[in-house]
């Protein structure tokens, strides 16, 4: 029986349904995190603004981290013993996570919440695997831009909903992350079907290969896949500049208030959630994954390149539609990954890439928070505030020569892994 035949009809679109719902909680619920957990250390460290700082960061790197380590333990397992036990436990888990939060008496009950949430939040390793299960390999972009969309859209709207919600009370915020988390569990229970079968699930977990560095070994194991990772470990590490300088370096720059930052971001994340759900499938059939892949990073890289030397607000904004085609990159680069691998490696290759995905999230605030700070102290010589944003130009351009280098889109005459 073929991967696109292995659910059918309905159950089959009821289950990218259920998926893109768990991502979109997940993604959701650290967007709320973002106004509010700050706020929360704060108050917990007795109102000082550095020593916050200091914890905020501890709390980032930790949940890195955990992602780095728990994802390859995730995705192999889930090779085992299937995806439906493994995303059912994690969605649970991250429920029960966000209760113990929401009633954390200390800011040590709060990092030991924060370092399980790290923990249950590494199922989109296996969301990953779940999607390249159930679709076929030509269709395996279309889907995997579905969760884009859902990253989009979580942290495009969560920011904000987590704001309004603490207006009321600094703790609901938890509370209705871990509603919707157990709601979607429930709805995961009875209606979720297993999406690997018995037979093509490995026999035993090779734990030396579950661990973060083992679990890389996939990538050296097949032809052109660790250039391919390479190319997102590239993007993911560039990705982390926004979310570190962006509020600091456009306040400094253009004199930008709250409400103006609040729009461009939401503005940002709109463009990119339309190029995920309306242009994906369009861009491959019209130039392929290989081709959507190219696209996407050299766009990228020249949006950014415009948000680093835009010397005004006006033409900073003129980089947001270019660079929301950066949108093409995951879900072309996902689906020429896949067809690397049979059925019974997609968890472990998806645990590598989230692995990876960990890495760079604990390096790239380093980087570019001191970039950042550098070329402020040097302002008067350098005058180049935008110099992070520049080298994470730079990353893309870099991993579009590796692009070149290593995607292929196999036609439809070549055999896929099995």
């Amino acid at each position: 029986m073929s991967e696109e035949n292995s659910l059918q009809g309905g159950r089959r679109q009821a289950a990218v349904g259920f998926i893109f719902i768990t991502s979109l909680i997940d993604i959701l619920a650290m967007g709320i995190m973002i106004p509010v957990l700050p706020l929360l250390v704060k108050r917990m460290v007795g109102g000082d603004t550095a020593d916050a700082a200091v914890w905020t960061m501890v709390f980032a790197i930790l949940w890195g981290l955990m992602q780095f380590t728990i994802s390859p333990i995730l995705g192999m397992l889930s090779d085992r013993f299937g995806r439906r036990a493994i995303l059912l436990s994690s969605i649970f888990g991250l429920g029960i996570d966000f209760l113990f939060m929401a009633l954390a008496p200390t800011i040590w009950w709060l990092l030991l919440g924060r370092i399980i949430n790290g923990a249950t939040a590494a199922s989109f390793s296996t969301a990953n695997a779940y999607i390249a299960d159930i679709t076929a390999p030509q269709n395996r972009a279309k889907a995997f831009g579905l969760l884009g969309a859902a990253f989009g859209v979580g942290f495009t709207f969560g920011p904000a909903l987590g704001g309004l919600l603490s207006t009321f009370d600094e703790r609901l915020p938890f509370y209705v992350c871990a509603g919707l988390a157990l709601c979607n569990w429930l709805y995961g229970y009875f209606v979720l079907p297993e999406s690997l079968p018995v037979e093509k699930r490995i026999k035993t977990v090779n734990w030396s290969r579950a661990n973060p560095l083992g679990s890389l070994a996939l990538l050296r194991s097949r032809i052109g896949l660790l250039g391919l990772a390479s190319v997102g470990f590239l993007f993911q590490l560039a990705h982390n500049v926004l979310p570190m300088v962006f509020v600091l370096y456009t306040s400094h720059r253009y004199g930008w208030s709250p409400l103006v930052m609040g729009v461009t971001m939401m503005g940002t994340g709109i463009s990119s959630v339309l190029v995920q759900t309306l242009l994906i499938s369009r861009t491959v059939k019209a130039i392929g994954e290989r081709g959507g892949l190219l696209l996407g990073l050299a766009s990228g890289a020249v949006g950014f390149a415009i948000y680093a030397l835009a010397p005004s607000g006006i033409l900073y904004l003129i980089g947001i539609p270019i660079f929301a085609l950066s949108g093409l990159i995951q879900p072309c680069l996902q689906a020429l990954m896949t067809r690397k691998v049979g059925p019974q490696e997609q968890g472990q290759l998806q645990g590598a890439n989230s692995a990876m995905m960990g890495i760079a999230g604990i390096m790239g605030p380093m980087i570019f928070g001191s970039t950042f700070a550098f070329a402020l102290h040097h302002e008067a010589t350098l005058r180049l505030p935008g110099l992070p944003i520049l080298i994470a130009a730079s990353m893309m351009t870099l991993a579009m020569l590796l692009a070149a280098r290593f995607a292929k889109t196999p036609s439809p005459a070549e055999p896929q892994a099995v």
